[in-house]
């Protein structure tokens, strides 16, 4: 291990943003994109028509929806660390690439809009994040309008989240008479101004929070602060590193991201608090970031980010040692070599060539369907990293082409989203109409609004009979290959492979699941598909 590794694995720091749709998620990354100085003006998520988009919602569709339904990546410099910032999609249609991210990130940001509490999809992450103790920030965001009591926000996030909350800032008031924050830690009021375009310097602090300066300016809003701040004192645990570590403990800021405000201390405590790269479970063994081989791990695939040269591009968690433009590369699953010359680094769409990289950076490699989700690449070593996680879909659709002639850029189409992971892409073994399997509806939509603006090809989304998909394996215990084989080809018609080739069983009711798993108690049926690049047997081949 050499020195200089260490120290470049020490100023990593690579969180993800989640919360729920409408929190604020999107806005606030971008303020600490403006704050950092990795931009210069910011833009508002919510001018749908306006010209300046946020920087993280890139698609078209995102733009006109003002939502984000695609994970985004940023790379920024602040206070010597170089922080890899994730912004992931609220909407719980899209959550399937949310838990991807997840997996390729040391800590994350929780957005809670201060008016509504902690809302549905933000559970659902939270206990992502738990399942896999990820240290957690909250910022409480909207401030600036009639919102929930500060007591009964961090009760209710204790409450309903199951973490001990522990406040590092609080409110002065709120709504038209929100007169800023109360830093507890340095012992100072950071004064609020509205104003979109601010940058880190330029707001008031006043020293001391109990200077009477403060009482006098601010009068009653103040003096309730100061005694909810009392009570916290008294009833909330003092900060415990390793307690936040293991994701059990949230430090909690209060602020408004739309007028940049309690932005700064996020952003402090992102590198102040959040851990650099840590170890990273593989099948064969734990590997350490400051290793000096180089591996990493694909967690997600993105299609025509740049759609005048219908790119692909995989996105490359660094897990440990140097990564340098123009070395050789293993494709653990498949065994070929990759020599990537074209590496970048994101801004979102935005990009640039890099020539090295370490634990924890996210690197893009430009990828004509060699790299899948989940693939792990190295040096040479036979390692395979797991944990990235595929769920059975919930809703089918069937999918055709309005102009026939057109059936090959359909095809085309729909394989680089199937790989992408943005739907579920399923070509039954008995027909050739093609099924698209989702979470959620809004997905449908987009895949149709993609074809259509980045494929050239217009769709029919059309109802399909199933219900319910498992992904079928057998043990080698049990007949393998040879028992998994019959079981597919009695039921060849309702059998399809999915993006990887993985045999997927599709029925029409829940109830003909537990009539098949009695007639074939040799045959494992799996709702959930982590792709640790066996694509589950190469059973196909048979």
């Amino acid at each position: 291990m050499s020195a200089e590794l260490a120290q470049q694995v020490r100023q990593r720091r690579t969180f993800a943003i989640i919360s729920h749709p409408d929190a604020g998620k999107t806005t606030l990354t971008e303020k600490l994109l403006l704050f950092s100085g990795a931009i210069q003006i910011a833009g508002s998520v919510k001018a749908r028509k306006a010209s300046r988009h946020a920087t993280s919602d890139w698609m078209e569709i995102e733009k006109q929806r003002g939502i984000s339904v695609a994970s985004s990546v940023m790379q920024m410099e602040y206070r010597g660390c170089t922080i890899n910032l994730l912004d992931t999609p609220g909407h719980q249609d899209f959550s399937e690439d949310t838990y991807r991210v997840l997996t390729a990130v040391d800590a994350a940001l929780m957005v809670i809009d201060a008016a509504n509490g902690v809302e549905p999809q933000t559970r659902r992450l939270l206990q992502v994040c738990r399942a896999r103790n990820t240290p957690i920030l909250t910022f409480v965001n909207k401030m600036d309008r009639e919102v929930k009591d500060p007591l009964a926000l961090m009760d209710e996030i204790e409450a309903e989240l199951g973490m001990t909350v522990v406040p590092f800032t609080w409110p002065v008031g709120m709504a038209k008479f929100f007169g800023g924050v109360l830093d507890l830690r340095k012992d100072q009021m950071r004064v609020f101004t509205p104003g979109e375009d601010r940058v880190a310097g330029t707001e008031e602090i006043v020293d001391g929070i109990a200077n009477p300066v403060l009482t006098e300016r601010f009068g009653d809003v103040y003096e309730q602060a100061a005694g909810e701040i009392e009570l916290v004192r008294e009833a909330a645990p003092a900060f415990d590193e390793a307690e936040f570590l293991a994701g059990r403990q949230t430090p909690m800021f209060f602020g408004s991201a739309v007028n940049n405000f309690g932005v700064q201390e996020v952003l402090d405590a992102l590198v102040d608090l959040a851990p650099p790269p840590g170890e990273r479970a593989a099948l064969q063994r734990v590997v350490q970031p400051e290793e000096t081989k180089f591996t990493g791990v694909v967690f997600k695939i993105q299609a025509n980010m740049d759609p005048a040269h219908r790119d692909r591009i995989a996105f490359l968690r660094v897990a440990s040692g140097k990564f340098q433009r123009g070395m050789n590369l293993k494709v653990v699953r498949s065994g070929k070599t990759l020599r990537p010359n074209t590496v970048v680094t994101f801004m979102s769409q935005k990009r640039e060539l890099l020539d090295e990289a370490y634990a924890g950076d996210i690197i893009g490699i430009p990828n004509h369907g060699v790299l899948q989700l989940g693939d792990t690449l190295t040096e040479g070593e036979a390692l395979q990293y797991t944990g990235l996680p595929f769920f059975a879909p919930e809703l089918f659709r069937s999918v055709e082409v309005a102009d026939p002639l057109k059936t090959k850029q359909l095809r085309a189409g729909l394989t680089q989203l199937g790989e992408e992971g943005a739907i579920q892409v399923f070509r039954p073994m008995a027909g050739s109409v093609l099924l698209l399997g989702a979470v959620g509806q809004l997905q449908f939509e987009v895949v149709a609004h993609r074809l259509e603006h980045e494929y050239g090809v217009k769709a029919r989304i059309l109802a399909a009979r199933f219900n319910v998909a498992r992904w079928v394996t057998c043990d080698e215990a049990d007949g393998g290959e040879k028992e998994l084989k019959r079981f597919i080809d009695h039921n060849s018609h309702r059998m399809a492979l999915d993006a990887v080739d993985a045999p997927t069983l599709l029925l029409e009711y829940a109830g003909e699941l537990r009539a098949i798993q009695d007639n074939w108690p040799k045959i494992k049926f799996h709702a959930l598909r982590e792709h640790a690049g066996l694509v589950f047997h190469k059973q196909m081949d048979a």
